[in-house]
């Protein structure tokens, strides 16, 4: 279709009953083909308040940028597919940017960042119904899981409800869990091999089946302790990355050659490079994914 973005809005008040079709009619591949790895973009920030970037607060909050910087990152083959809320993922489907692409749907973004409720991971976008629906490829969710707040056993087992939805409609779910804790009265994700690895055996037990279950995890050290501790296929979390740019690639490599790794997810960091060179962050990271 290949709509630009001043089309999409007038499209969204003319005719909104397109966006349906038009994510009907996108052109779809297997989830897993040629060498069984993937490599995605995530774009699920802004839903839930995270649009910091780099030191600027408000990076993310200019959607035409953000699709700009889509387009080019999407400009490389080796890009398997989109992580993102129904909004982004809706106008890259009308800018034509996922024809024949993986379409992964973001389900729960309600743990506003900064909030008194940050931990309280509700789900407030996508229905396991409605990426059936929408011919998306899979689902992902968040999962922080907080010992010292009662509202994360919500979370866990409505985790669990969506696990079984979305294999009821055979769609896989990608799990992303943190051990979580408030840290002068921030939400902070533990980033050792122990907590990682405890988060992997919570999640991996949620629901009445684990068949359409996937893993997507922070890249921490000792990363190969915690890749005995699932059979899950697992994607890296790319992270916000760091101004060394060149150990966070050189982590990710590494991690990419552990036996149980499917891939990378990565946004921000790629998205919204240093050097603000989008195609080359990309092309260096699909290589990893890649070879």
């Amino acid at each position: 279709m290949g709509l630009s973005f001043e089309q999409i809005k007038e499209l969204r008040a003319s005719d909104p009953g397109a966006i349906a079709k038009a994510l009907k009619s996108r052109k779809r591949r297997p989830l897993v083909q040629g060498d069984g790895n993937l490599f995605l973009l995530a774009a699920d920030h802004p839903a839930r308040g995270a649009l910091a970037v780099n030191g600027n607060p408000v990076a993310m909050g200019s959607r035409k940028e953000l699709l700009e910087r889509f387009a080019t990152a999407l400009e490389n083959p080796k890009v398997d597919g989109v992580l993102g809320t129904p909004d982004v993922i809706e106008e890259l489907t009308l800018m034509g940017l996922l024809e024949g692409k993986i379409a992964v749907g973001s389900m729960n973004r309600g743990g506003l960042k900064g909030s008194s409720f940050e931990f309280d991971d509700r789900y407030t976008a996508y229905t396991a119904a409605s990426l059936k629906q929408q011919g998306l490829d899979m689902g992902k969710n968040l999962l922080r899981i907080n010992l010292q707040d009662a509202g994360t056993v919500r979370t866990l087992e409505h985790t669990a409800k969506v696990i079984d939805e979305c294999a009821k409609h055979e769609i896989p779910m990608l799990l992303e869990p943190f051990m979580s804790d408030w840290v002068d009265g921030k939400a902070v994700n533990r980033l050792t091999a122990e907590a990682v690895e405890l988060s992997v055996a919570i999640s991996s037990g949620l629901g009445s089946t684990s068949a359409w279950s996937w893993l997507k995890l922070p890249v921490v050290e000792n990363m190969e302790r915690v890749m005995e501790a699932t059979t899950l296929p697992t994607l890296l979390l790319g992270g916000e990355g760091s101004s060394d740019q060149e150990a966070t690639f050189g982590s990710w490599s590494n991690a990419l050659a552990l036996p149980g790794v499917k891939g990378l997810v990565v946004g921000r960091t790629l998205l919204y490079p240093h050097d603000n060179d989008v195609s080359k962050a990309v092309a260096q990271a699909a290589n990893l994914v890649h070879k």
